[in-house]
């Protein structure tokens, strides 16, 4: 078997080629490219193994070689402590060390999603891009507003009909705001009409609309808090726990252990944000339509702290939702547990 270790960059990659007993067979650098990719690959020994670290470009790497090794594995970059902490730091060094973790089972290997998971999971992190920008340009319309002493109804001001009276009856907008306000509100439609087309097809897309309506049967999610969670965990099985969800999610935070003193530290940055986000803002609502959800929140309340109850009801939701989506079957509510189980 020969090793095969990858340092991806914009333009070019640094390879280094390797044996089981570490010795070195090529090492050089190549275009970062398909074609230049082909060529190169045709020249080097078989069986192979290729490792890379993750960065933006390597789905597309990772994608293009797989048909052409006996496995490609992609490191976590913040677990490459020999690269990261090395004195000396380069390209070839890099792509050296990243085949010696490899060749002795040493590499970070993180989890690479199916090609249709991240096609989808693309359009669902460019809806996050767009409500972003919506909301960006929401507060720059009520600056306009405020800054030149109009007065108006914050909480209506973004409805289409307020604001069309707003602009056509008041006297206070100044002329030199007038095709800001105009060129902001047609951003925002703009932007809505983007969010609703892109979460309107990934709702009606084949592979995850049964996952979805399943999902959707937990207390608090709603169509976004379940396409997040179906497309940001990815396959449910790599999770042999509820607690390696609820780290992976990031609502747990870091354990500094020595001795017989353990020690708890704040919310660990390690984690997937995406999904973290959207479970803390739906963890906010949930009891409102549970009263499980709001017995959990109202024991944690108890200790004064509302950030921590809200915690306890986003795991509460986590162990819930990997429950559905390990038996794919719907969510249960207690009641009906009770009588099932009288």
């Amino acid at each position: 078997m020969y090793y095969i270790g990858l340092d991806v960059h914009m333009k070019t990659i640094s390879y280094c080629v390797k044996d089981a007993a570490g010795c070195v067979h090529r090492e050089g650098k190549i275009g970062s490219t398909r074609q230049k990719l082909d060529a190169w690959i045709r020249t080097l020994p078989q069986p192979r193994t290729i490792a890379m670290e993750a960065t933006i470009f390597t789905g597309w790497i990772y994608d293009h070689l797989l048909p052409h090794a006996s496995a490609v594995k992609v490191a976590h970059p913040l677990m490459l402590r020999a690269i990261a902490l090395a004195k000396k730091k380069n390209d070839k060094i890099d792509a050296s060390k990243i085949a010696d973790c490899l060749r002795c089972d040493f590499l970070p290997e993180c989890h690479m999603a199916p090609t249709e998971v991240r096609d989808r999971r693309r359009i669902l992190r460019y809806r996050h891009l767009v409500v972003r920008q919506m909301v960006q340009t929401k507060n720059r319309v009520s600056g306009l507003l405020m800054e030149t002493g109009v007065e108006h109804t914050r909480s209506r001001l973004h409805k289409v009909g307020y604001f069309r009276r707003l602009m056509t009856t008041s006297s206070e907008i100044d002329d030199s705001i007038r095709p800001l306000l105009r060129l902001s509100r047609e951003t925002i439609e703009r932007c809505q009409k983007t969010d609703y087309a892109l979460v309107s097809s990934l709702e009606h897309d084949p592979l995850l609309k049964e996952r979805i309506r399943r999902l959707r049967t937990v207390p608090g999610v709603g169509p976004i808090t379940a396409l997040n969670w179906a497309l940001e965990m990815g396959d449910i099985s790599r999770f042999r726990s509820i607690k390696e969800a609820v780290s992976y999610c990031g609502l747990c935070g870091d354990e500094r252990s020595s001795a017989d003193k353990v020690m708890r530290m704040p919310l660990s940055k390690q984690r997937n944000k995406h999904i973290q986000h959207v479970l803390v803002e739906a963890a906010k609502l949930a009891p409102r339509q549970s009263a499980e959800l709001a017995l959990i929140y109202q024991k944690a309340i108890v200790k004064g702290n509302r950030n921590r109850a809200t915690l306890a009801v986003a795991r509460k939701m986590v162990a819930w939702l990997l429950a559905v989506d390990r038996e794919n079957r719907e969510f249960i509510p207690a009641e009906q547990r009770e009588i099932r189980a009288a």
